[in-house]
């Protein structure tokens, strides 16, 4: 009987430790999806992004731990436009997990909820060497379709748990109130960007010039995932010379060897920006993008990092 009433004391202690609710296990594609989704999420969610910030997001290494936390996921939330289609497609097939395939309430493609986008005007495959054939995924440099994103994570939030859907709204809130109030700020400060001629690695920067207005001059890749080539480069260093380049910036997970050499030749600064949120390191998305306006800042002033 003793033996009986220990361990039914036990069990209970361990239903009493248990929350009220269990938090909505979401897991991202990206960081900056997970931190879109845990400043809407708050302490109801549980939030894993599969990629980290210093990995190229068009090839992910598709390791058994990722599809582990797909397999305990209640929203697997991505960037869609074929950026994952490399390697996601299979971790969710290994991951056993009927909720998040797509088609399905647990799956969400934020770049559905996201109306000015960068598509392709003429027939482009991946077998051509591109990487962007549905269209450019990179709009989250742009705050404008960061808070589109954060609106329908909220809203899918609250249609898989409604019990919590006042408490997404409240935090949609304040998230939009701060990134508004941020966004006006930056622009503030890079308003000598607009109308600048500016060179880029990769076409990351589409989204960055529509909200920023800069001038894109160029991309060291010929076509989006193709390494630069010496007829190219050739091709960017004298378009660059011809109108006077303001500076030249890459996202730090490409290698830098060749935007140096260009931007030494021009010469015009080299502006290495962080490629993602560190989620993981408790960053959030207002603080990311702080963190690009300020390297943005430094370009303007001359500066190279």
């Amino acid at each position: 009987m003793r033996h009986l009433f220990t361990a039914l004391s036990a069990a209970l202690l361990c239903l009493l430790s248990l929350p009220a609710h269990a938090a909505l296990n979401v897991v991202t594609s990206v960081p900056d999806l997970a931190a879109l989704a845990k400043a809407v999420g708050g302490d109801k969610v549980n939030v894993t992004a599969l990629a980290s910030p210093s990995q190229d997001p068009h090839f992910v290494d598709a390791r058994p731990n990722l599809a582990l936390a797909l397999n305990r996921a209640d929203l697997l939330i991505t960037v869609g436009l074929e950026l994952e289609v490399g390697w996601l497609p299979t971790l969710q097939i290994g991951a056993r997990n009927a909720k998040i395939q797509t088609g399905n309430p647990g799956y969400l493609d934020a770049s559905q909820l996201v109306s000015l986008l960068e598509v392709p005007t003429v027939k482009v495959e991946r077998s051509q060497g591109d990487v962007h054939p549905g269209g450019n995924p990179h709009y989250l440099y742009d705050p404008r379709a960061a808070l589109a994103v954060a609106q329908g994570i909220a809203a899918r939030l609250a249609q898989l748990d409604s019990k919590n859907a006042a408490t997404y709204q409240a935090n949609l809130q304040t998230f939009t109130t701060a990134l508004e109030k941020a966004r006006a700020d930056w622009e503030k400060r890079l308003a000598g960007l607009r109308g600048a001629p500016v060179i880029s690695y990769h076409r990351t920067t589409a989204y960055l010039s529509g909200w920023l207005g800069f001038t894109q001059l160029a991309f060291l890749e010929p076509k989006p995932g193709i390494p630069p080539n010496p007829s190219h480069v050739a091709q960017v260093l004298t378009e660059g010379r011809a109108r006077k380049a303001r500076f030249l910036f890459q996202e730090d997970y490409y290698p830098d060897t060749t935007a140096r050499l260009v931007a030494s030749k021009l010469p015009a600064p080299l502006v290495i920006i962080p490629g993602g949120t560190n989620f993981r390191g408790g960053e959030t998305y207002l603080q990311r993008m702080e963190e690009l306006v300020k390297r943005l800042e430094q370009g303007l002033a001359g500066k190279g990092t």
